[in-house]
């Protein structure tokens, strides 16, 4: 049983990161298919896909980007924060500036699922899920 499903997500992508895979599939839930439409919208995956299964829960199929001359990933690290024996909230006027704006920090709001700066522009906080650059 997994207790923490947002961070077997991370880890699912970094490992296949690491491997160097094209695709990788995880279980899918709610949150994780609004995560993976951020990380699509901001340029970190290249695609994705939902498909529902035998099973009610489904799979969302990621396909991770990288670059074509050196191969490197577009993510270069990702970050779980809040966790479920720590949880992380932020106010909206002191929310986290990620590698001094040049990375995003994904965070569960009352306005859905959105990154740290679409928060300052709506002044909403909320829980920080993780990093990402």
């Amino acid at each position: 049983m997994i207790t923490d499903p947002i961070s077997d997500y991370l880890t699912r992508v970094r490992n296949a990161i690491k491997a160097r895979h094209r695709i990788v599939e995880v279980p899918a839930s709610n949150l994780k298919k609004e995560i993976t439409k951020v990380l699509y919208d901001k340029g970190y995956i290249q695609n994705y896909k939902f498909e529902d299964g035998v099973n009610h829960q489904g799979v969302i199929k990621i396909a991770l980007k990288y670059n074509p001359k050196n191969k490197n990933s577009a993510i270069v690290h990702l970050e779980r924060i809040s966790k479920p024996g720590l949880r992380k909230y932020a106010k909206a006027d002191s929310l986290p500036r990620v590698l001094n704006g040049l990375g995003l920090a994904i965070l569960s709001t009352s306005k859905g699922v959105i990154t740290d700066k679409e928060a300052r522009e709506l002044n909403v906080g909320g829980e920080i899920l993780c990093y990402v650059y």
